[in-house]
This record gives C-alpha cells, structure tokens and sequence, in this order.
C-alpha cells in the first residue's frame, strides 16, 4: 500500500471513524465504501469504542494517505484498475511499470485531448452557422437530430 508523506496538520489525527476519514478526504463516506469494494482500500477490523460494546471501525493515518494516493491518481487520468495496480507496486524496484503505466495514461489522455479538440471545433462551427441565419431549423438542433 501507499505510505506518502503528508502534513504535519495530518499527522496529528490518531485513529478516525469512516465519517472523519471521508471529510479529511474531502470524499463522501460512500466513495470511501465505494474505494473497499473495489479493492483499492482495506477495510479495518472494528474495535471497542471508549470501551462499550459498541464496535466500530478505525481508520488511521495509512488510510487517510491511501484515500489521497487514490484521488490525485484519478485527477491525473489513471483508472481504478491501474491505481488498484499502481498501489501494489514498489515504488523504487518497479519503476519500470509505473512509467509503463504512466506512458499508457498520457497517450490516451492525448487520444481524448484530441477528440475533445475536434468536438469543441465541430461545436464551434454549428454555433457559427446558427448565428448566421434565423431562418429554417436550428443547425445545432438539426445536427444532433436523428436521420428521418
């Protein structure tokens, strides 16, 4: 699992419940649940709280950085496959696959660059013909239209 370096404002946090991780997150609890299910983050074991019998489960610093590790993989384009991958490799001896990994991302982030490019023009040029005239239907509407 991830074990990164984080503030010094977080490493004062001890033990959370789920509701506390998931705000230190900035996360919904649900993502978090969401992240266990998926494999990408463990579930704790639940323990004694203030020693009732009622039971729940503790998350500490590791998950915290973990649920981080997750969201700037997502923001830089990796899927949940390869940030579940991503989280198991070493970080010094597997090299190798990161920037295997890493190089994948970026040419299909240049795919979808490319594609977004090419919608932005096509939506460009409809905006422009509809500005034109007034008469008959809209371009845009007529464009997106299914065939009579």
């Amino acid at each position: 699992m991830y074990h990164g370096t984080e503030s010094s404002m977080t490493a004062t946090i001890k033990e959370m419940t789920i509701a506390k991780l998931a705000r230190a997150a900035d996360v919904g609890v649900e993502t978090v649940r969401y992240y266990q299910r998926r494999g990408l983050m463990p579930v704790p074991r639940a323990g004694a709280q203030k020693g009732t019998a009622s039971a729940f489960r503790q998350y500490d610093q590791g998950h915290l950085q973990t649920l981080r590790f997750i969201r700037r993989a997502q923001a830089a384009g990796f899927t949940l496959e390869e940030i579940k991958e991503l989280l198991t490799l070493d970080r010094t001896r597997d090299r190798a696959r990161i920037r295997l990994l890493a190089g994948a991302r970026l040419e299909a982030l240049a795919r979808q660059a490319e594609e977004l490019e090419e919608s932005r023009q096509a939506l460009q040029r409809l905006l422009g013909a509809c500005r034109g005239s007034n008469r008959g239907p809209c371009p845009i509407i007529e464009a997106f239209s299914p065939d009579p």
